[in-house]
């Protein structure tokens, strides 16, 4: 179902390195609020942090008017229904993919797991191009960055190269812009383990089986 949107009060609510990014489109469009509680005074309001939180899955189901842009990195909206135990009722929900440095090119990965889909205008007026994609944790583009970084600490760990050596042969190799160490310094360590913890718990994949190193450093970073 297509609902249009002409003039829209934007609110953006997040925080770290997903807030970062998002704020460097520098949209001059947006909102930027501190709490949940203002959701209802918006057209459109965008929780940056929900995967982190999808509790808040309960507070925002109760408004069946606003449009809800939802990171869902980590959870998947589906999810956050039968965690908090509620039914899926005609809310206007959007799982978007905000991991960090993903806010920041014109191309917005979105799913639409209960088949609402709102006016180009909104997309439009954000900045980005939607591109549609399943409903799954990781969604595409950080799933497969966070794979490669991970099988970059295998490496490391099992001493075949360094961490600058394994940049330098990925961006030359690979065309990628940045190598898998570089983007761990861009995310912040914390958003990468925790995207592949979601993706081993949620697949059982052994590709997503953290390195003992990765881990290692990521709790010294806590």
């Amino acid at each position: 179902m297509m609902y249009f949107c002409n003039d829209m009060n934007i609110a953006v609510l997040g925080s770290g390195p997903k807030l970062t990014s998002w704020m460097r489109k520098e949209n001059a469009a947006l909102s930027y609020v501190q709490d949940t509680k203002s959701h209802s005074n918006y057209e459109v309001f965008i929780d940056l942090d929900f995967d982190e939180h999808p509790e808040r899955i309960t507070e925002y189901s109760s408004n069946k008017e606003t449009i809800f842009l939802l990171n869902t990195c980590l959870i998947t909206l589906e999810a956050a229904f039968h965690r908090a135990n509620i039914l899926y009722d005609g809310q206007k929900m959007l799982g978007i993919n905000a991991f960090p440095l993903m806010s920041e090119r014109d191309l917005l990965e979105l799913t639409s797991p209960f088949d609402f889909i709102p006016s180009e205008d909104v997309f439009e007026i954000l900045g980005y191009k939607p591109e549609w994609v399943g409903s799954r944790v990781g969604f595409v583009t950080p799933r497969i960055i966070c794979m490669i970084i991970n099988e970059a600490y295998f490496t490391v760990q099992e001493g075949t190269a360094s961490k600058a050596d394994i940049d330098t042969a990925m961006k030359l190799g690979t065309n990628y812009p940045k190598g898998p160490f570089e983007f761990v310094s861009e995310f912040g360590i914390k958003q990468v383990y925790l995207l592949l913890e979601a993706l081993y718990n949620d697949t059982h994949d052994e590709r997503y089986k953290i390195a003992s190193l990765l881990k290692t450093e990521f709790l010294k970073a806590q």
